[in-house]
């Protein structure tokens, strides 16, 4: 039975942009139909979205919640927690997000996954589902719990090229165990999601600046630099290449070489996809030389204006497929409580402007088509995770996630108007468009600004990636 119809005249779709009714029963879009060309069913809501931009909810394929957060004295506490992430999520007009199970963190990786579901299950207004993330010296059983998680519906394995800074050792994985796990992956339908930078280059460039006393975080651009992206993602796709079927979505791409180490990849018909952050995009290593310039960093780092254009070129010719946010939702106080290059926090507060800013970035300055932005944002995330078309659609028999954009609200983003954070790296930031309407599986949960829904709304995503996903890059 329709319960609700969401009426609009510029509906993104798979296969364009029209005036559509979405018909919605329960959970699910049951039909898309021309624009007043049916009846609005008896007892059915009819939310007239005529004049905004009706999208599928946005997902962010790369948040850290309730997540280990070092401080400088060797101490750590942990990030904000769904409760808090997921309700910015969905003011924001996200409704799936995905973040990671460490296995280290559990006696087995099923156990692993079973106290990280405890952090989300009944924390979360939004849906979500986990990477799987493999540290340091991996064990001689866990290739085998790896595989079985994979077919469990966890099919996307983080793996770490480098301990990113001198205080973090044990995050590294060798390339003998990078080998091991990619054989996994290729025998499992299984995709690695890569923190591609080199040990080597990195670690040698933080002896080099501390012992010339240039340990400012302004100084980050020459420890995680461009000759580490460089080498290091050739090296793990070249790796990808010697194993048949192993597929790459490569995390938080930053340089213009990680884009054309990609390119390139693609163009063999390796199975690679690159994800950039909104960070990487509109920010550079100049913007750490600001106040409070620590607010626009993570890891790796804010490289140069020509690294930027180069992220933006990948946009537009497959290189780049996915806008994230590396989301680490804490305190300004704890932001910026790291002011060296081996010690400033990663991440930032991002996931609630996120569709918004880059639908001001993408369609609004740049010119993009709705499609392309809404790829950018949402469907290509549901397509290489493992999540489409049953997210990331506005298509009969998808779940009913719907972002309602009104190009009318041109706000400034302002942190006291937001939902995550005491800061945000975007305050002052004038948008062409603001999220009205947020709809999870049939659900009004945000509407106008009041959030509608609860904690109990959001559901763990089980995934398969499609086996085409496989056969050369698809997107």
């Amino acid at each position: 039975m329709v319960n609700l119809v969401v009426r609009g005249d510029t509906v993104v779709t798979p296969d364009g942009v029209g005036a559509y009714d979405i018909l919605i029963a329960g959970e699910k879009i049951v039909a898309m139909a021309a624009k007043g060309s049916l009846p609005i069913p008896e007892g059915a809501r009819l939310i007239d979205a005529s004049g905004k931009i009706v999208m599928p909810g946005g997902i962010d394929p790369h948040v850290h919640c309730k997540w280990h957060l070092p401080n400088p004295d060797g101490t750590a506490g942990l990030t904000e927690p769904p409760d808090v992430v997921s309700k910015a999520a969905v003011h924001g007009g996200t409704t799936t997000m995905i973040d990671f199970t460490r296995a280290s963190q559990g006696a087995n990786v099923q156990d692993a996954i079973e106290k990280r579901e405890e952090d989300w299950k009944g924390h979360t207004a939004c849906d979500y589902a986990q990477h799987l993330m493999v540290e340091g010296a991996l064990p001689v059983h866990l290739p085998g719990q790896v595989a079985e998680a994979i077919q469990a519906g966890f099919p996307t394995v983080k793996i770490f090229t480098t301990d990113i800074t001198p205080s973090r050792k044990g995050r590294m994985v060798d390339f003998g165990d990078i080998w091991e796990i990619f054989q996994v992956l290729a025998a499992n339908q299984g995709m690695g999601v890569i923190h591609s930078e080199d040990n080597d280059i990195v670690m040698h460039m933080y002896g080099k600046l501390i012992r010339e006393g240039r340990t400012g975080f302004e100084n980050m651009a020459e420890v995680h630099n461009t000759l580490s992206e460089d080498i290091s993602f050739r090296r793990v796709m070249r790796l990808a290449e010697k194993v048949p079927g192993t597929a790459l979505y490569m995390m938080h791409v930053s340089a213009g070489s990680g884009v054309s180490a990609i390119r390139e990849a693609r163009a063999r018909g390796v199975p690679i996809y690159g994800e950039s952050l909104h960070q990487y995009m509109l920010k550079t290593s100049a913007d750490y030389k600001t106040k409070n310039g620590q607010i626009y960093h993570t890891y790796p780092s804010l490289k140069s204006p020509e690294d930027q254009a180069a992220l933006w070129s990948g946009t537009l010719d497959g290189a780049i497929n996915c806008v994230a946010t590396d989301e680490i939702c804490c305190t300004l106080a704890k932001k910026l409580q790291g002011a060296r290059i081996d010690d400033t926090t990663g991440g930032n507060a991002g996931v609630e402007p996120r569709v918004a800013l880059m639908y001001t970035e993408m369609v609004g300055k740049r010119g993009y088509s709705l499609n392309r932005y809404v790829d950018l944002v949402s469907s290509n995330a549901a397509k290489i995770m493992g999540l489409y078309p049953r997210k990331g659609a506005l298509a009969t028999g998808a779940d009913a996630d719907i972002c309602v954009l009104d190009p009318n609200d041109k706000r400034v983003i302002t942190a006291s108007e937001l939902h995550e954070a005491d800061y945000t790296p975007w305050e002052g930031h004038k948008m062409e468009a603001w999220p009205c309407l947020t709809v999870l599986r049939g659900k009004v949960v945000v509407e106008g600004g009041t959030f509608k829904g609860s904690l109990n709304d959001g559901k763990w995503q089980h995934r398969k990636v499609a086996a085409e996903m496989f056969n050369g890059p698809q997107l």
